[in-house]
């Protein structure tokens, strides 16, 4: 009895706190995607508003929106669910997500005035006392394929449970200083696993993210190696059944030489965490 009331209670908070991401009213009509899907628009988005450090101008983009409307517009209406004929590999599946959740992020940002920190980001009360980032990846409904989802679901469900590929997480933007810098150009089926070894190697080369204290034995990582370290540790696992599985092994893969040496030499070290920056990643501290 309890239980029931306690649900009846909750599902509409629930659904009260949430914000719905809409597609704008485009001139000049309806547009179709073209098979097999294109992301033209979206690589016009990362041309004009990242910069060479994976820096993102905000301040342009709510200036122009429209390539970036034009792209929900049509992940609104096309998915690899709801049109598989548009998707004709696993490779077009997994760039349409992976380039669908980076640009949802950043349709998200624009959707909020004066945010410095997605954890400005709140559901209405009550909700809004829950702590930490719900209110921007929980809490925020998007549309693609004709289905409401939110980046919660659409990371673990639509991505990580699909493909299990745990470079993703370097794949995926998070709108913030602490993660993956945005690329320039979208994930395309043709060149998918080279970008995405791409995208770990640019991630892993970054002392922030990956750095060997040998006089400590000390491993430096990312937050992000903590909070899908099972991503990483399952797939090294299972590839490398004759190795024991290390957070500093699965990066030396994607390092360069000599800091895959070091890396190899720290899989007994110790491993901290660095502390997450949840700053924009508009922000002018962008090193």
């Amino acid at each position: 009895m309890l239980r029931t009331l306690a649900a009846a209670l909750l599902v509409p908070s629930l659904v009260a706190g949430c914000t719905r991401i809409r597609p704008a009213e485009l001139s000049g009509g309806q547009i179709v995607a073209r098979r097999p899907f294109s992301h033209e628009e979206y690589a016009l988005v990362l041309r004009s508003v990242i910069d060479a450090r994976g820096r993102v101008d905000y301040d342009a983009l709510r200036a122009r929106p429209e390539a970036l409307e034009r792209y929900y517009f049509l992940l609104c209406k096309y998915s690899p669910d709801s049109h598989p004929e548009f998707f004709p590999t696993d490779s077009d599946r997994k760039a349409y997500w992976l380039n669908a959740y980076n640009a949802v992020v950043l349709k998200t940002v624009l959707a909020h005035d004066s945010v410095s920190s997605v954890t400005d980001i709140k559901p209405w009360f009550p909700l809004s006392l829950l702590p930490g980032r719900s209110g921007f990846f929980l809490f925020q409904k998007v549309t693609l394929g004709g289905k409401t989802t939110n980046l919660h679901f659409l990371k673990n469900r639509a991505i990580r449970k699909r493909f299990g590929d745990p470079r993703v997480h370097f794949a995926l933007s998070l709108a913030s200083l602490g993660g993956p810098r945005l690329p320039r150009t979208p994930f395309v089926a043709a060149l998918l696993d080279e970008q995405l070894d791409e995208a770990a190697g640019a991630f892993v080369a970054e002392e922030r993210n990956v750095k060997v204290d040998d006089a400590e034995q000390v491993v430096y990582l990312s937050s992000i190696f903590d909070w899908y370290g099972g991503d990483f540790i399952e797939w090294y696992g299972k590839r490398f059944a004759g190795k024991e599985p290390a957070l500093a092994r699965y990066a030396a893969l994607y390092a360069s030489d000599g800091q895959a040496e070091a890396l190899e030499r720290a899989a007994a070290y110790e491993v901290r965490f660095r502390p997450y920056d949840w700053r924009l990643d508009g922000h002018e501290d962008v090193p």
